[in-house]
């Protein structure tokens, strides 16, 4: 695979020329450009630049407002409810963290509800941040059909992803985010662009077989982690993404939309922890010693440790060069 070095500002000026060019405004170009520069930066290269052309084929083709204004509502003090504007999701995402941090600081916990928004990030950037402000966070959302429930061979789940954040003050917060499919979609479709094969279990071909061929997965469907355990958790994310916001299921999200090849609109529910109001005093300490008890295990590695070792680094990060020769023909 060829590759060509970009400093960190140069991924963020490509990214943000081509949504800018697509015809979004400044502040959606910017929330946008900043996730996938992050995103490059931490080594999650399958939301980074490789999703600016489905950014930008959202934008051409209309689906996603460019110009949307997203304003955060707060309905309870412990509820935030922000209307996407049919934008991308990082501008809603990074004008409503604030005050659900305010509302879980206020009431023990926060909810927020985002709706008729396009996600196509990483989820570790909103429950980071909620960690950051001293608080735990999660958050859940729905995409299209892409996975099979445990025991089918026909998709009815998006890869419907979690992310959890833990702070811990004074250190960098314990964060995941996963897939509860087998594998994220973006990585299968990299991992095909690549030439690689996938671990046996990522999904079946379009005849219902399993393969480890990515290029066949892209043509039949992904599994769930887990088998029937990440079914459930994936079926809890299709409802609290979904009903429990006021959007639509996965099936839903696909028969609305327009098949451009970007995110379709959907919802996210994100909740907000104050562990110094609902735990004990002590409860910083306390989650120490759990996490001294893990590192000292061999072959341990928490969490976020990796993402947050690369971010240290802010050299040059390899880009795929084809990738590159696409992004520079569209802006």
């Amino acid at each position: 695979m060829t590759t060509q070095a970009l400093t960190l500002d140069e991924i963020y000026q490509l990214a943000f020329d081509c949504l800018t060019k697509a015809g979004a405004d400044h502040a959606n170009a910017d929330a946008v450009a900043t996730t996938v520069m992050r995103a490059e930066r931490d080594g999650s290269v399958s939301h980074g630049l490789f999703r600016i052309p489905g950014y930008v084929a959202t934008l051409i083709s209309g689906k996603v407002n460019g110009c949307a204004d997203p304003k955060p509502e707060q309905v309870t003090p412990a509820f935030v409810r922000t209307h996407g504007q049919n934008g991308h999701a990082p501008l809603a995402l990074s004008r409503s963290i604030e005050m659900l941090a305010k509302s879980a600081l206020t009431c023990g916990v926060g909810v927020l509800s985002l709706t008729h928004s396009h996600h196509f990030a990483a989820l570790w950037p909103e429950t980071e941040a909620l960690a950051e402000r001293g608080l735990v966070g999660f958050a859940c959302v729905s995409y299209t059909p892409m996975v099979a429930p445990a025991g089918g061979t026909q998709a009815l789940f998006g890869t419907n992803p979690i992310s959890f954040a833990w702070p811990r003050p004074g250190k960098t917060p314990l964060v995941f985010d996963m897939s509860t499919a087998a594998m994220a979609m973006g990585e299968v479709q990299i991992a095909a662009r690549d030439g690689h094969s996938v671990p046996m279990g990522t999904g079946l071909d379009a005849n219902g077989e399993l393969t480890n061929d990515p290029r066949e997965i892209l043509k039949g469907v992904l599994l769930p982690f887990g088998a029937h355990k990440g079914s459930a958790i994936s079926m809890m994310v299709e409802l609290m993404a979904g009903p429990m916001v006021g959007e639509g299921f996965s099936f839903e999200a696909a028969e609305g939309d327009n098949g451009d090849g970007g995110p379709p609109q959907g919802g996210e529910f994100i909740l907000a922890i104050a562990p110094q109001i609902l735990g004990s005093d002590n409860w910083a300490e306390h989650s120490e010693k759990f996490f001294a008890k893990l590192e000292a295990m061999d072959g341990i590695r928490l969490p976020g440790q990796r993402r947050h070792k690369m971010r240290a680094d802010t050299g040059p990060r390899n880009v795929n060069f084809q990738l590159l020769e696409t992004l520079r023909g569209l802006c």
